[in-house]
């Protein structure tokens, strides 16, 4: 059922695009940069090779942890990014609707909508989060106040995965340069490295930015 969901959302995206109206806004995450201060912080990123893989195990970035009261992260963003979103007594979302910028698609149950690491754990871990402690790591897998998590169709985020912008991007084009920005300011602010072929090809992200 989730699937054929899924392509009727597709099926609307290519709809959009063939002129009928535009699809909503979606909830912008916290402190994406300019175009200009992504631009600077892209250039200066360490360019390493990865490094560490085969050590990496999920559990070792902590996560979700209770933000306030009942609610835990998920619930927080979900709340964060949805429109009349509505919660029980344990923060669970009982209704509202997200709209997942990366394809397109809008849902209306949480089930469907999966939160998204813009930098995956793995590709943190491989980039120099194997080196921090266990509570560092947890602080970047439930980080709030950087737009390193956002809601988005689930099938769209497993298929993402761990990789980084070399091997997939957004499939709306038009977000790209935000994805950009997004994954710049995170790798920035947590000081992560940069494999050669990931920084151009956020270079040519950026290179689509007009501001």
């Amino acid at each position: 059922m989730r699937r054929i969901r899924y392509l009727l959302a597709a099926a609307l995206i290519v709809t959009a695009a063939a002129g009928l109206p535009a699809a909503p806004a979606a909830a912008t995450p916290p402190g994406i940069p300019s175009k200009a201060t992504a631009q600077n912080q892209l250039n200066g990123l360490t360019v390493a090779a990865e490094a560490n893989a085969g050590s990496y195990d999920r559990d070792l970035f902590p996560h979700w942890i209770t933000i306030s009261g009942t609610c835990n992260t998920r619930e927080t963003v979900l709340k964060r990014d949805g429109t009349s979103v509505v919660t029980s007594s344990a923060c669970a979302a009982t209704s509202g609707s997200w709209y997942s910028p990366y394809d397109g698609a809008t849902w209306t149950a949480a089930s469907d909508v999966d939160i998204d690491h813009v930098v995956p754990l793995a590709e943190a871990w491989r980039s120099g989060a194997s080196t921090w402690t266990t509570s560092k790591r947890q602080n970047f897998a439930n980080d709030l106040s950087r737009p390193q998590l956002i809601a988005v169709t689930d099938n769209v985020n497993q298929a993402k995965g761990d990789q980084d912008p070399s091997t997939w991007q957004p499939s709306r084009s038009a977000y790209r340069c935000t994805y950009a920005k997004m994954w710049v300011a995170v790798k920035s602010h947590w000081a992560l490295k940069v494999q050669t072929a990931e920084k151009s090809a956020l270079q040519a992200m950026l290179n689509t930015c007009s501001s």
